[in-house]
């Protein structure tokens, strides 16, 4: 049910020519993505997809609108031969991944168990020596700024 929910959320967020009804559905398929890493069991995961991306990302877009925006603006629709192209390439993305999918061979391995405690995952992404994280870390910073540009750029009128 979430992954169907996430399907369909994501497509009514590229579809929809509201720009606050499309953050709204992002919002919901990255709910929709927390609730798969709960039920993965990896609560740390699944607290910064909600802090992150449904928090950060979404109040960052939803603000640039208001601020930038009339609400109830429309997008332009884009042309068929606009439309008939991202169909495409949407499609080819999604037969290489089925293929992809389909000729690996899956074998479980005997790798060392993922580490859970919230502890060893924080000193690891703070530190900086042999596994460190801290340059992803700052790199969701930067990500986190291209997510607002973008999202000023987008609802800006012209």
């Amino acid at each position: 049910m979430l992954a169907a929910a996430i399907v369909v959320f994501s497509v009514l967020t590229v579809t929809t020519r509201l720009i606050l009804r499309a953050a709204i559905y992002l919002l919901f398929a990255l709910l929709a993505t927390a609730g798969i890493y709960l039920m993965l069991n990896y609560q740390f995961l699944a607290a910064v997809q909600l802090t992150v991306y449904a928090g950060g990302i979404i109040i960052l877009i939803v603000f640039s609108v208001l601020l930038t925006s009339h609400i109830n603006d429309r997008l332009e629709l884009e042309s068929s031969g606009r439309r008939i192209a991202a169909g495409v390439v949407g499609l080819v993305g999604f037969v290489l991944t089925a293929v992809t999918i389909a000729r690996t061979n899956f074998t479980p391995v005997n790798a060392a168990p993922i580490e859970t405690d919230t502890k060893a995952i924080g000193t690891a992404l703070m530190s900086y020596g042999e596994n460190g994280y801290i340059l992803p870390f700052e790199v969701i910073s930067i990500l986190l700024l291209a997510a607002m540009i973008g999202a000023i750029v987008i609802a800006k009128k012209r």
